[in-house]
């Protein structure tokens, strides 16, 4: 037996409209809609379950840090600074908010992205190479 944390298995954020927030995960993002009542949606993408929670108006995700910048609690990755072009230049197409591709001293590179709550994401060109290795991900 294992006995360890070994993943993350739900990600919950909050929405002020269930019905247009699922749908917006749908279609912009790609998720899959496995559940929905007028209190929850669940999602499946990026290899987890979002649940979209019905909350008060002004909450997110988001948080900040001592210096009062604006934090994301998530981000994705993508195989590489291709990927992250192409997924940048669709989501300007799908007219999701976002932020420019950016360099932030580490290795690849970023940009964030919001949605319809301003819940920030951040996204980044670098798989990490467990996942890589689990999904026969060539290098």
């Amino acid at each position: 037996m294992n006995d360890k944390l070994l993943r993350i298995g739900t990600t919950y954020l909050p929405v002020t409209n269930v019905e247009i927030s699922s749908k917006w995960y749908v279609n912009k993002l790609g998720a899959e809609l496995s559940y929905k009542d007028e209190d929850k949606a669940i999602l499946n993408f990026a290899n987890q379950s979002i649940f979209l929670v019905k909350s008060k108006e002004d909450q997110s995700s988001n948080f900040y840090d001592i210096y009062g910048q604006e934090h994301f609690s998530l981000t994705f990755e993508v195989d590489g600074l291709n990927s992250l072009e192409a997924i940048h230049k669709d989501f300007i197409h799908k007219q999701i908010k976002l932020g420019e591709i950016e360099d932030r001293g580490h290795a690849g590179k970023n940009f964030v992205f919001y949605d319809l709550d301003g819940n920030k994401f951040d996204v980044w060109s670098e798989l990490s190479p467990k996942f890589k290795e689990k999904h026969l991900i060539s290098q």
